[in-house]
């Protein structure tokens, strides 16, 4: 069969089908998906009731694994998943639902934030894959933005003001804004701030996007109030209802999604039900700015 992709969205979104992810990609497949990720920034392959095995294997056609070190609060010996997935499930490692007073419930709660994934990292995520193995029956839908089309909606003092601005990204910016506080000194270490421009180009089809995310908590040279305020009026452009696709879920769903041209959330959803998602990440291959982590 040959890949098709039909527009879901005015902007974004493109829905795949006429691939198997259980089996290997041909080179051309390949190359047809990611031209696909390119050109739509969000992908949605339906019916894919694949191993965790047949995920990562998908995901590689497009880069390495990201190492999933310093982007939770997870201790190794409580990993659920150990395929080398992403558990972004409300799942403790006996498969039940985390008490809802649990550290890692809370922590994990700054995934219903609009956010960039691994944008706290200096070399920030290419690609997620977000598989749906089981689907909370209320809720969980994930909001998509496209960060292109906001760009391009901005008036060009607005563009000139942002254009060589760099962020500061840190995981404690998030969690913080949800009153998530308290960490050790290792995890502060883990989370240090690391420098993010705010407008990125493509490497492909070089289209400027707003680079913005819950972990944008300052911007170089500017007053922490007025950066945030800056970030906070972005993000809400960024996120207008003509920007966003929402997803709501289905078993089997793999939603593919290029972090460097999108912004998403979960929507809040009963946590006393299981939600079992997982997610591979593409690693990104260069920073947005030559950096050391921010002090």
């Amino acid at each position: 069969m040959t890949i098709t992709i039909r527009q879901l969205h005015p902007h974004f979104v493109g829905e795949v089908s006429g691939v198997d992810l259980r089996k290997p990609l041909t080179p051309q497949e390949a190359r047809d998906i990611e031209a696909g990720m390119d050109k739509y920034a969000v992908l949605l392959f339906r019916d894919q009731d694949i191993t965790d095995e047949q995920q990562m294997a998908f995901a590689l056609n497009f880069g390495q694994r990201e190492n999933p070190r310093g982007g939770n609060i997870t201790k190794k010996e409580d990993y659920r998943l150990t395929s080398g997935l992403n558990d972004v499930s409300n799942l403790g490692k006996d498969g039940k639902p985390l008490p809802r007073d649990h550290r890692n419930h809370l922590f994990n709660l700054g995934n219903c934030l609009w956010h960039s994934d691994s944008s706290f990292r200096p070399i920030p995520a290419k690609f997620s894959l977000l598989s749906a193995r089981i689907v909370n029956p209320k809720g969980g839908n994930t909001e998509f933005a496209d960060m292109r089309a906001p760009y391009d909606a901005l008036d060009d003092e607005t563009k000139a003001e942002i254009e060589e601005l760099i962020c500061e990204h840190s995981l404690m910016y998030s969690r913080g804004s949800l009153g998530f506080l308290d960490y050790t000194d290792e995890e502060k270490q883990m989370f240090k701030p690391v420098l993010q421009r705010l407008v990125r180009t493509h490497p492909v089809h070089g289209r400027k996007s707003l680079y913005l995310s819950s972990h944008a908590g300052a911007i170089l040279g500017m007053s922490m109030p007025e950066a945030r305020l800056l970030l906070r009026d972005l993000t809400e452009h960024a996120t207008k209802p003509e920007f966003v696709y929402v997803h709501k879920w289905t078993v089997h769903d793999l939603v593919m999604w290029d972090n460097r041209q999108t912004m998403h959330r979960v929507r809040r959803y009963d946590q006393s039900q299981p939600r079992d998602m997982r997610r591979a990440t593409v690693a990104g291959t260069e920073p947005t700015v030559a950096q050391q982590a921010a002090e």
